[in-house]
Formats: structure tokens, C-alpha cells, sequence
């Protein structure tokens, strides 16, 4: 085969959108020599690099199909939910193609691409890396490293949760319309055989992140579920299948990990193959049924317990911090402690009443940024970056915006959160007049979580209040934005164009540099 280049204008060049995206990103990040690991999560392409380099950042946020860019522990690429689950493997089938044919690494000539205007987007995209680059830093503690490393235990279960979560909801309105009567037990088993064994896959995740070996992490939580344990008794009281549910599976693994590590160090080679995977089991499945099942289900009833409480008792001032501290939670990195939560509250009710109300943070987020567009009608670049980031805004990615406007502008970023207060509140009232709703998955947000409501009032009345919670939270921070989020000295820097002759920018990053710790839509 040959391993020289074709001309793009060759009719072999790729067709198919998604690998050409891929195949548009390869050669800015190093070329297939430079990649050591590919991933994905919802939003991103996540890669390991052997020389950062090599990597174009100018270049590769001009591509059309890329939103942002992220350096942390992995080098990320935002593209967008359902883009990136398609644009991943075919970057991987190219980067296992390239690697044999060691293509000539060349410079593309966008990472040329001058910034000419001094207030522009460019600038506060930049302005927005140096804010990431301090967060980074201080967001490099063992305790966010901690939460960063349980979060990447839940996000792959995101999809599963969102497609059981959607079936889960047409079945329920099929069964209250009486249609199709036939179907609705089939749906219900597809919706539900998922969230009655994730344990297993929590289990088996949490091994793989820390360690150890993850078919014994997923054997060990799998005890959690076994219907059996309904003949163990603890401290007088039998065991339920499912006790303690994903905290439990959590423990259950990590202690799996621990005796599986011990077992490789003391254990002879000749028996390893034996013995540990034996002793692992074992020593983990007698702990957690005599102690995590019942320690994790006194947990997981107490986070149930404080979440419903706290709705239901305060919901309008509970909402209103909620919903406007959760920006600056992201911004923190304490969100990612958020995902365990989410999860524990889905496996309990089937819904986490939590999701609705931090959702309005993004909504906040696009009213500001609508209010920056209407303030500055003579900053191209900017209001350019604006129009770019706004439909991704409303479907509840909050990187482009915030990154690429709202933080490297300082007041909107706080105009936007008291947006995100006003819509929790109003979302948090209800929930305090009884009318309780939630989300049956986590990850979107926005838009993108109306097929994914549930509630005890009815789906009419549910998705009412939710639009009227965005809604408000538009509004509001709009108006905050709008009337306050602007000095006058900001005004008089940003509402110009210096250079009025130069075309509008064809492709300008939304997104900015934005950081995966600090993703508003994975609540």
C-alpha cells in the first residue's frame, strides 16, 4: 500500500462527515505516532499524548466540528454529544491506520492563524485559559483528584442511563394513555433490566479506575444484587437485593482492589491465578455483606431522605442556592461529588430530583451571553463567538459560553449565576407546593432533559414548570446581564471593532479552553 499523501481534491479523499472530522483533527494533534490512548465521555474526545507539542490548539478549534479545547490529565477535545460517539472510532480506525504507514508530521496552516483584533474573542478565549490554567492548579488536590476519579467511574454509564431513562419515560406515558398494552411490559423490562444491575457495572468500573482487575470489582458488586442475600441476616435485620446500591458496589470494589493488590505482592506466582482472584472474592464478598450492604443502605437512605427533605421543606430558597452556586461549584470542581448522588437518587425513585434545579445554572448562562450579544453590537468577533455557542447553550453545554465569554468577562459570570438562581427557585417552589419532579438520567441538561422528566403531577404539568424555570432563568439573566454586567470602562473597551475592514471570523471557537472538572451539563 502507499503510504504517500493524496491531494485533497482527490475523490478518495473522505466523504463521510464523521471521518472526515477525524480525519480534519489527526494531524493537529501529532499524527497517529503522537497518540498513545483514545476515549470518549458525552461531550468529548479524550486522548493521551506523547508530545503536547505537537498539538495546533489554534488550529484545531478553528475545525468546524470541534467546539473547545481542554488540557487536563488527558488532552480533550469538545465535539458534542452524539458527534463524539461517531467521530471516535473513526479517529481510532485512523490513528491504528496511520501508525503503520508513519505519515510525515506537517505544519497545517491554520495553526498560523494571526489574532489581529486586541479585544476580541480570541483575546478572552485566552484570558479564559490563563483562568483555567490557575483552576487547574488549585484544582490539583488529592480530594478533587478523588472526585475526578469516581466521576470517571459513573460518566460511562451516562448513555445507558439516558437510553433507560427515555424508554422508562414512553412507557410511563404509554401506560397512562392505555396504549399498546402489549408493549408496555416489554418496555418496562428494557427501561429497568439496566438499572437493576448497575451495581455490577459500577463495581466492574471502579476496579478499572483504581487498579485492580475489573471482572472481580464487577464480581464482588454483583453480590449487592444477587437475590439471595435475602437470606443473610445482619445485626438481626435480612438483607434486600440491592442494599446500598451504587455506594455499596463502590465500596465493595474499591476493598476488591485493595485485597486484589495485598494478594499479588504475598501470593506465590506459581498459585497467583488461583489464589487471589479466590481470596478477593472471598475476603470483599464476606465484608460487604456483613458491613457495606448495610452501611451503604443506611447511606443511601439518608441521601434520599435529605434530598426529598430539603425540597420539600425549602425548595424555593434551597433552589435558589442551588441553582446559583452550581456555576462556581463547576468552576471548583466539587460538582463531579454531584454524579454519586445523581445516581443513588435514580436507582431509589427512579429520578433525581436534584438535576431540574442545577440545569437553570446553564440556563442563566444563556441568557447572559444573549445580553453580551445585544450590548455589544459592534464586536463582531465576540458576538460571532456568541451565535456559535448558543444553540449548544440551550441543549445544556455550558463550556463555550462560559469560557469563551461569561468568565474571561468577570461580571456577566456572576450576572449568569444569579440567572441560574432565579430558575432554580422558581423550579425549587414547586417542589415545596408538593409538585415534585426529576430527571431519570444524568448528563443532559437544558433542553436535551425534557424527553428525560418524571414526575407525580403528570407529564403536562412537569415539563410546564420546567420550561418556566429555563425560562425564568433566561430572563433573569438576561436582564441582570443586561443592566449590570457591564462598567462603563467595559463598555468603552469591548463594544469596538478595530479593525472594521477585516472579515468576521469564518469558523470562531465557542468554546474557549474549557476544563472537563468544570462541564455545567454533567450535573
Amino acid at each position: 500500500m502507499s503510504t504517500e499523501p493524496t491531494e485533497p481534491t482527490e475523490p478518495t479523499a473522505p466523504t463521510d462527515k464523521n471521518r472526515a472530522a477525524a480525519a480534519a483533527i489527526l494531524p493537529l494533534v501529532g499524527g497517529p505516532d503522537n497518540i498513545t490512548a483514545v476515549a470518549h465521555c458525552m461531550t468529548r474526545l479524550r486522548i493521551s499524548l506523547r508530545d503536547r507539542a505537537l498539538v495546533q490548539d489554534e488550529a484545531l478549534r478553528a475545525l468546524p466540528a470541534v467546539l473547545g479545547v481542554v488540557e487536563d490529565e488527558t488532552y480533550q477535545i469538545v465535539l458534542g454529544p452524539g458527534a463524539v460517539a461517531r467521530i471516535t472510532p473513526e479517529f481510532e480506525s485512523l490513528v491504528e491506520e496511520g501508525r503503520s504507514a508513519a505519515p510525515p508530521g506537517a505544519t497545517h496552516p491554520a495553526a498560523a492563524h494571526p489574532a489581529t483584533h486586541p479585544v476580541t474573542a480570541g483575546e478572552l478565549a485566552a484570558q479564559g485559559a490563563a483562568l483555567k490554567e490557575a483552576q487547574k492548579a488549585r484544582n490539583a488536590t488529592p480530594f478533587k483528584l478523588m472526585l475526578r476519579r469516581i466521576a470517571n467511574i459513573f460518566v460511562p454509564l451516562i448513555p445507558a442511563l439516558i437510553g433507560c431513562g427515555i424508554i422508562a419515560g414512553l412507557n410511563g406515558l404509554l401506560m397512562n394513555l392505555g396504549w399498546l398494552p402489549s408493549v408496555v411490559p416489554a418496555l418496562a423490562a428494557i427501561a429497568s433490566g439496566f438499572m437493576s444491575l448497575i451495581a455490577v457495572f459500577v463495581g466492574h468500573n471502579t476496579a478499572k479506575e483504581f487498579g485492580g482487575t475489573p471482572i472481580l470489582g464487577g464480581a464482588v458488586a454483583a453480590i449487592i444484587v444477587f437475590p439471595g442475600v435475602a437470606k443473610i441476616t445482619v445485626l438481626g435485620t435480612e438483607l434486600r437485593p440491592g442494599q446500598g446500591g451504587v455506594l455499596g458496589a463502590l465500596g465493595a470494589a474499591l476493598l476488591a482492589v485493595y485485597v486484589e493488590k495485598r494478594c499479588r505482592r504475598l501470593v506465590p506466582e506459581a498459585l497467583d491465578v488461583l489464589v487471589t482472584p479466590t481470596l478477593t472474592i472471598l475476603i470483599s464478598g464476606l465484608v460487604t455483606l456483613f458491613g457495606l450492604m448495610f452501611l451503604a443502605g443506611e447511606a443511601s437512605a439518608a441521601i434520599g431522605t435529605f434530598a426529598d427533605g430539603l425540597l420539600s421543606t425549602g425548595g424555593a430558597f434551597a433552589g435558589l442556592v442551588l441553582g446559583g452556586l452550581f456555576l462556581p461549584l463547576v468552576m471548583l470542581g466539587l460538582h463531579q461529588a454531584l454524579i454519586p448522588i445523581h445516581t443513588t437518587l435514580i436507582e431509589q425513585s427512579g429520578h433525581t430530583v436534584l438535576l431540574p434545579i442545577l440545569a437553570m445554572a446553564g440556563a442563566g448562562q444563556v441568557g447572559a451571553a444573549i445580553a453580551v450579544h445585544c450590548r455589544l453590537p459592534r464586536n463582531g468577533s465576540l458576538r460571532a463567538t456568541i451565535r456559535s455557542a448558543l444553540p449548544a447553550g440551550f441543549l445544556g453545554i455550558g463550556e463555550p459560553l462560559i469560557y469563551g465569554v461569561s468568565l474571561p468577562l468577570g461580571r456577566p459570570f456572576v450576572t449568569a449565576c444569579v440567572g441560574g438562581a432565579a430558575g432554580g427557585a422558581f423550579v425549587g417552589l414547586f417542589n415545596q407546593l408538593g409538585i415534585a419532579f426529576g430527571s431519570t438520567a444524568i448528563g443532559p441538561s437544558g433542553w436535551a432533559l425534557f424527553p428525560l422528566l418524571d414526575g407525580t403531577s403528570g407529564l403536562g404539568v412537569t415539563v410546564a414548570i420546567y420550561a418556566g424555570g429555563l425560562l425564568t432563568g433566561y430572563l433573569v439573566g438576561f436582564a441582570a446581564t443586561y443592566f449590570f454586567g457591564f462598567t462603563g470602562r467595559m463598555l468603552a473597551d469591548l463594544n469596538t471593532d478595530p479593525d472594521p475592514a477585516a472579515p468576521e471570523p469564518r469558523g470562531p471557537d465557542p468554546a474557549g479552553p474549557a476544563d472537563p472538572a468544570k462541564a455545567p451539563a454533567l450535573t
